[in-house]
Order: C-alpha cells, then structure tokens, then sequence
C-alpha cells in the first residue's frame, strides 16, 4: 500500500461539508478553532484569511482554496481592520445552506471540515503547517474546483446517499491538497511526509509499507531505494527523523494499535499480522512504546468506546 494511503486509512478521514459563505461590502467573520482540519474553496470574488498564530494574512481568490490543519481560530474578511463578528449565530441562521455577512454577495465560498480518529493529529496533522494555500493556477486547484462543483450539485440536489458522495469528494480534495504540499515542499520538516517527499526515503517508505510485516534489514531496504546501505541510513534518518528500522517499529506498532482499538482479533494473531513472532515480544515493544500492554490498550479504548 502506498504511504500516503496507508495513513489516510489508518487515521481514518472523514469529511464533512458545511453551509457555504455568501459575502460582500464591508465584513469580517470570525470562526472558532476547528475540531479537525478545516477546508474552505473561493467559488467566487476574494478575500483575506487570517490565521491565529500566522503572522501574514493570506489572500484568497477566485479558484483558490486552504487547508487549515490546526485547532486554532481564524477570521475571513474584506480589510483586517474590521471588527470581525463571530460565524455562529450566521451559520445557525443559513437556512437556505449559506451564511450570509456584510451587504453584498461578491464573494462566495464553500467549506467544511476533516475529522481524524484517535492517532490522526499525530500521524497526518502534526507534519504539516498550520496553513497550506492551494492558488487556483495548480492542477491541484482544479481538481478542488471539479470536487467543489460536484459537492454543490449532489447537496442542492438531495440524491439519495448526496451526503456520502460529498464526504468523498471531500477527501479526493484532501489527497489532493496533500500532494501540492508534497511537491512544493521538498523538505517539509521531518516526518514521514518529509520522507514520501525524498526519492531515496519514499522507496524504503514503500516497501515498508507494502509488507510492513517482513523481516526487513537495512541493506534489504537500501536495495530497493537502489543505494548503498550506509547511505539509505543516513539520509532517512536525516529527512525522516528516525532510522529505517526505528521507523519500521512505529508503523507495526501503529498498526497493532489500530487494530487493538476496531477488532476483537487475539493478541497473537496482531503479532503475527505486524511482523512479531510471538504475542509477548509484540507485548514488550508496544508497552516500550505507548507505556500500555496491548490487553490494557484494548481495555481503555473499548471503555472510552462505550
């Protein structure tokens, strides 16, 4: 499985999409810190986004989209220096699906929100900036724009399942979004998206991922990225963070993790899923790494469940 499908499935997104934004003259409105990340598209006109935390303001045109990846509040606005009304109460009143502020409707956006399961801030969000931009000239902008139009037409009509056809075009705008951020940033902090970013590190990071529970080595791994062995440890440490095999422990114990939480598989059948031979070597890796034993992990999380 590819990496960046890999997570995504892990974390299990979701998307919903929230009435639309209609906008003119004079205004700003201010929006409380999402629950996961939020995404807004500018079907129409311009406007400022600025961002708590984010010392530039980032404009907005026509085409253009964002994706904010942090709980933190943000304003959309004609001039920062508008006294901002809060989003709320013109969101409870959209009956007719679009929020309406200042006295015109120049502007006109559509948005909504990502929702992650319990790892999906650790995994996904905390590799990514606060802020990513999507301006309307990239391929992925269009891709956006054909989603956005799509997610319109199956809500204004009411088809039958329009509400999961959306929140799957939703996502088709997250993969998206992600890709531009892989590309224009070839060195995104560390992480394993800084990793699918890395020719060298992206093959090892396939591999992985595709039979995560091989017996993988290091020189097994440098064969597949075609590169020597010393060199594969050294620059997926430097670019991931963490060396290949380090990396490797995560993943399976990610996965164990996952499925400790959904599944009501026995501890060694997980063990041997993930690539451990026995249920209590499985045990003493995951309890090195999220200070639980697997049947206490499963316990707490079917408690918080119910």
């Amino acid at each position: 499985m590819d990496p960046l499908e890999a997570v995504l499935s892990l974390v299990g997104a979701t998307a919903r999409v929230s009435a639309g934004l209609s906008a003119g003259g004079d205004w700003a409105v201010r929006f409380d810190p999402p629950a996961g990340a939020k995404f807004n598209a500018v079907r129409r006109g311009s406007c400022l986004l600025l961002v708590d935390g984010v010392a530039a303001p980032v404009p907005l045109g026509d085409g253009d989209c964002f994706l904010l990846t942090r709980p933190v509040a943000f304003t959309l606005c004609s001039d920062p220096l508008l006294p901002a009304e809060p989003s709320q109460p013109l969101y409870a009143a959209a009956g007719d699906g679009v929020a309406r502020a200042g006295t015109g409707d120049e502007l006109r956006l559509i948005g909504g929100s990502f929702t992650f399961g319990a790892r999906g801030q650790a995994l996904l969000l905390d590799d990514l900036p606060t802020v990513i931009h999507v301006p309307a000239n990239t391929s992925e902008a269009a891709t956006v724009r054909w989603a956005i139009g799509e997610i319109e037409t199956e809500l204004r009509a009411c088809a039958p399942a329009a509400t999961l056809v959306a929140s799957q075009l939703a996502l088709v705008m997250l993969i998206r979004i992600l890709r531009l951020h892989l590309a224009r940033s070839p060195h995104p902090a560390d992480g394993w998206l800084a990793g699918l970013a890395d020719p060298v590190s992206a093959a090892a990071l396939r591999a992985m991922h595709a039979r995560p529970a091989y017996g993988w080595t290091v020189a097994e791994l440098a064969r597949a990225a075609g590169v020597s062995r010393s060199t594969l440890a050294a620059r997926f440490k430097r670019v991931v963070g963490t060396g290949p095999l380090e990396y490797l422990t995560g993943w399976r114990i990610e996965l164990a993790a996952d499925r400790l939480r959904h599944g009501d598989d026995t501890i060694a059948t997980i063990a041997r899923a993930v690539g451990y031979g026995s249920e209590s070597s499985l045990s003493v890796a995951f309890k090195r790494a999220t200070g639980q034993a697997p049947r206490a992990y499963r316990l707490d999380h079917h408690e918080g469940a119910r």
